[in-house]
């Protein structure tokens, strides 16, 4: 397992969380002059995806994410990303929330799947914050907040070697082995089959920096060829023309990871036979986490200075459906498995010391899917940050 990988698997999942919300705003958006208070606006999609962006990229929440640590559980990251998505005035109820998480991790699961060597994971990356980019181009703060991550990114991973980055894609793989959620997206390219499982192609460009395949050398003792033999392939390979830019602007060349729900196409998601199957048999391990006291006495100082946001005045959120009706919605909360529901646990943190004894109180109650030994990190500090944001 890489101690590398964190900061990748969130950032990558959360542009395409972006990229969803955005294209359900825009379809859900009514004409400010024409909207009733109870409608989505333009002006209502653009606070969002600034207020959800401002608080993903927050500095703090950013350092703590960098740290060399273990993945934390699916059910704490599903978490953060529960406390994300609510980070405005918009609301999500369970099932849309729970297809919303389906879509981000499956999308993700298939780029990973996709890229033509483990260093092209970071392109993918690089794909997700360029268009957070143009989310926010007219945010110059926010902006800075990305560009700052930009840059976090080059120092951290511009490093790293070819086996490194192996090590970080094989950890997301294992991460994602058993989420085989079907998407219509995938299913109507003829890419996902009927059990959720992905259909990886025999064709197209290399990895850059390989050849070919369709010929054998042989060399001796001294280097020199002596010998080549040429073979058929069943596929229809081609060389990359050039290297993706890993520079902070640049062409990247790839182009998984850019946002494939900028033409306007209804998405739905299917839990799989095997997927139902294995979450009515899966156990959630409850043994507390020995260490979540000692750790929420950490996060108290760093969240001292942090505010909590509040919806001001009378206003309490707009809703936003992620599926075509209300009645399928509720039909999906209604069918939806219980061992994939989570429940939020909202904590708040201010600067009062009382305030924070409490905090330390909660978290040392709460029970940790998979807890880790003590060398892996923190484990509940991003759902903790986040509350503070």
């Amino acid at each position: 397992m890489s101690a590398r990988t964190l900061p990748l698997l969130f950032l990558n999942l959360g542009g395409e969380m972006l990229y969803i919300l955005d294209q359900r705003l825009r379809a859900q958006s009514i004409p400010g002059e024409k909207a009733r208070k109870d409608e989505w606006t333009d002006v209502d999609r653009k606070r969002v995806m600034n207020d959800i962006i401002t608080t993903m990229f927050n500095k703090k929440f950013m350092e703590e994410l960098f740290k060399p640590q273990e993945l934390y559980s699916k059910k704490a990251l599903r978490t953060v990303y529960d406390r994300l998505a609510h980070a405005s005035i918009m609301r999500l109820n369970q099932a849309s929330m729970d297809k919303l998480y389906d879509l981000m991790t499956m999308a993700f699961k298939y780029q990973v799947l996709l890229c033509p060597r483990p260093k092209d994971i970071l392109l993918v990356t690089f794909n997700h914050l360029d268009a957070i980019k143009d989310f926010i181009s007219n945010s110059p703060g926010i902006l800075n907040q990305v560009d700052e991550t930009f840059r976090q990114l080059i120092e951290t991973y511009s490093c790293l070697s070819a086996g490194e980055f192996q090590l970080i894609r094989q950890t997301l793989l294992i991460f994602f082995q058993d989420m085989h959620i079907r998407v219509s997206i995938f299913l109507k390219d003829k890419v996902q089959n009927s059990n959720g499982r992905f259909v990886l192609p025999i064709s197209g460009p290399v990895p850059w920096g390989t050849e070919v395949p369709g010929l054998i050398r042989v060399f001796n003792h001294n280097g020199d060829e002596v010998k080549r033999t040429e073979f058929t392939t069943d596929g229809n390979y081609v060389t990359p023309q050039r290297e993706g830019s890993f520079d902070l602007y640049g062409d990247r060349v790839l182009k998984l990871g850019t946002n494939m729900y900028s033409v306007s196409r209804p998405v739905e998601t299917h839990m799989s036979g095997s997927s139902k199957n294995l979450a009515s048999h899966a156990k959630e391990n409850t043994v507390p986490n020995p260490l979540a006291k000692e750790e929420m006495n950490f996060l108290a100082r760093l969240l001292g200075g942090l505010e909590v946001k509040t919806p001001g005045g009378s206003e309490t959120g707009f809703r936003l459906n992620l599926f075509t009706t209300d009645e399928e919605e509720e039909h999906a909360a209604l069918t939806r498995p219980e061992e994939l529901s989570y429940k939020v646990i909202n904590i708040e943190a201010t600067q009062e010391p009382g305030r924070r004894a409490e905090l330390s109180r909660i978290l040392g109650e709460l029970e940790v899917a998979e807890p880790r030994p003590a060398s892996s990190g923190k484990g509940e500090d991003l759902l903790a940050l986040m509350d503070g944001l």
